[in-house]
């Protein structure tokens, strides 16, 4: 199972491909991960196609077969929460033009995942993806270290509740 993770964001997507691979000590292989950027001085819907677009390329390049993304939690401000639910629905439209299964992870469901705690910090997210997966420093931005969370969520609660 190949499954691409998303820590939805306006300005900063993070990505990750999770293979599930029992030849490794937890049963899964990091095979990539990074950011899908835009700017302020781009107009907001240019913003949206480069995540449409962005998101395509990557979908077509490593083919997953799922789709790990975070549900969207209480926001202070309501402009950001329109533009990154807006972001989320071009993500999942994506998805579903590529023929991805689709599923939802809460905040608290990935920080129990990763580090046995609903409530961690950032960086205690951040060390336990270091060192779960082996790798020299933390993905950056904490983007991307999240979504390398939620893809190992997913890959986590979907073996435990599928037989692949």
């Amino acid at each position: 199972m190949r499954v691409l993770g998303i820590d939805v964001g306006f300005a900063i997507t993070g990505w990750s491909i999770l293979d599930k691979d029992p030849s490794y000590k937890n049963g899964m292989r990091l095979v990539e991960y990074g950011a899908i950027l835009t700017t302020p001085d781009e107009q907001f819907e240019q913003r949206l196609l480069i995540l449409h677009t962005d998101l395509d390329k990557i979908i077509k390049e490593f083919k997953p077969e799922h789709i790990a993304i975070e549900s969207l939690f209480y926001f202070k401000n309501q402009k950001t929460v329109m533009t990154v639910a807006q972001a989320r629905g071009v993500i999942l439209l994506t998805a579903q033009l590529n023929g991805l299964e689709i599923f939802n992870y809460t905040p608290l469901q990935v920080k129990t995942s990763v580090t046995g705690y609903g409530r961690a910090e950032k960086a205690q997210i951040q060390k336990m993806v270091k060192m779960i997966f082996g790798l020299k420093e933390a993905p950056k931005p904490d983007d991307v270290a999240d979504a390398v969370a939620i893809a190992y969520c997913h890959s986590n609660t979907y073996r435990l509740s599928k037989k692949i």
